[in-house]
């Protein structure tokens, strides 16, 4: 299942990204750079580890985990979180935890689109990709 969401993907635009970094309690001048960039993420597969990378002009993130195991991630803002990471329902759901507060990202594919839904607390942001040729 984890299959259908392998490849290169760019994202085209975002909505509520800038209120999310606010309540995840992203720095002013962090969230002004992460609203400028346009990352590409990179979804592989190795036996029954999923690699997702994050790239763009700022800054590289890559993690690697196992499909519901709880595992231990720094995220791109820094932050040290417990996650875990399963297939519901045709969607890849990452769920972030830390000092008490808990964030998910669930990702769900399109034919050649992507689109991630970042919730924490009443803020949901919606990042759309499209899959590179």
């Amino acid at each position: 299942m984890v299959e259908a969401f392998v490849g290169t993907w760019n994202l085209k635009d975002s909505e509520k990204f800038d209120e999310y970094m606010k309540e995840l309690g992203v720095g002013f001048a962090t969230r002004k750079v992460g609203n400028l960039t346009k990352p590409t993420t990179i979804i592989s597969v190795d036996g029954d580890k999923v690699c997702l990378k994050t790239q763009s002009a700022i800054k590289n993130t890559e993690v690697n985990f196992k499909l519901g195991e709880d595992f231990d991630e720094t995220t791109a803002d820094d932050r040290k979180v417990k996650s875990l990471v399963t297939i519901e329902d045709g969607k890849m759901v990452h769920t972030q935890k830390w000092d008490g507060k808990e964030t998910t990202l669930v990702r769900e594919v399109d034919g050649n689109k992507l689109t991630l839904k970042l919730t924490i607390g009443e803020i949901v942001c919606t990042r759309h990709y499209e899959k590179a040729e």
